[in-house]
């Protein structure tokens, strides 16, 4: 995965993941609209076989911030189903 930023101010950020798909984009969006503070959290993927998403974030205080405490709650929430899965195996 590559990521390229696009646009980065304070409250927005758009930023594009080259070598991912509708799957990894639609955890990080639905985690991101957990925050209170999110205005604005979407992505757009031109053609599944040859485009990369583009992700824009819009938040009230740090959109970068933002981005960063999703994907620890979404690292969290994946420890937590590993060792459920493992207790079962």
């Amino acid at each position: 995965m590559k990521i390229t930023i696009l646009e980065d101010t304070k409250t927005r950020l758009k930023f594009e993941l080259k070598g991912e798909s509708h799957t990894i984009c639609n955890i990080l969006r639905k985690e991101l609209w957990n925050d209170k503070d999110l205005i604005a959290a979407a992505y757009h993927l031109e053609h599944p076989m040859i485009g990369h998403p583009t992700f824009i974030v819009e938040h009230r205080k740090d959109a970068k911030k933002a981005v960063q405490n999703a994907i620890s709650r979404l690292i969290k929430q994946t420890e937590e189903l590993k060792e459920k899965f493992k207790k079962l195996i």
